[in-house]
């Protein structure tokens, strides 16, 4: 076995973009899921709309090692992985600044459930600040970044029960600066809340988006049934 590689604080999270080769395997990718839960992680499949992937799959654990086994377990069963996300569970330094309660900080590095009961519908895009002449976020001021990103989630905020958010940090790790994974009641929902909150300064001014993914959150049989496999 190989020696843990666990970040010192919060989980690893991979996503995962794949689409069924001809030798899918269904029973060889339920084992590869179950053991990530069997030791410990989070596993979220998603059937992807749209032409970019057939099936998401994001899972979290405290060693990256096996993270990497079972991306491995994913392609011995079948699955072209197409896209993928590599980062990291955290909590922003904004968010320690405003005295976020101890317990949502351990739930946002370490969540509990996920997906969130009855919130089917998922989004996933990677996102970064600009250092453009004139935008550049890194030059801001530290107070001054902290205004924007407490507007920023004050209209989070609003959505509170139609949208859970998971924003994990990518910085040194892939090519954007942190994953956005949205969880939501209705597929608007998920349209709403992107559309308000780019009204945001700190978005408006300074936000780089990267691709999109859509899709409907579930168990993997669900999840398997619904893409015919």
């Amino acid at each position: 076995m190989a020696e843990p590689l666990q970040p010192t604080v919060g989980m690893g999270v991979l996503h995962l973009f794949g689409k069924p080769t001809a030798t899918f395997d269904r029973d060889a990718l339920r084992r590869a899921c179950d053991a990530v839960v069997a030791d410990g992680g989070l596993l979220v499949p998603v059937a992807v709309l749209g032409h970019k992937a057939d099936l998401a799959l994001m899972a979290l654990h405290t060693d990256v090692v096996h993270l990497r086994r079972f991306q491995t377990a994913v392609r011995q069963a079948g699955v072209e992985v197409v896209d993928s996300y590599v980062s990291l569970t955290e909590v922003s330094e904004y968010a320690a600044a405003a005295g976020v309660p101890e317990n949502m900080i351990r739930l946002r590095l370490h969540p509990k459930r996920l997906p969130p009961a009855e919130k089917r519908a998922w989004c996933f895009y990677p996102m970064s600040k600009r250092r453009d002449p004139g935008a550049n976020w890194f030059a801001e001021p530290f107070d001054r970044r902290r205004e924007m990103m407490e507007e920023h989630g004050r209209s989070g905020r609003t959505f509170g029960e139609r949208v859970m958010q998971l924003v994990t940090g990518s910085t040194g790790l892939d090519d954007f600066e942190w994953g956005v994974t949205l969880f939501a009641n209705h597929p608007d929902d998920l349209k709403d809340v992107v559309y308000t909150m780019r009204f945001d300064e700190a978005s408006a001014q300074y936000g780089i988006f990267g691709p999109f993914y859509v899709g409907v959150a579930g168990s993997l049989d669900e999840v398997l049934d619904q893409l015919g496999l």
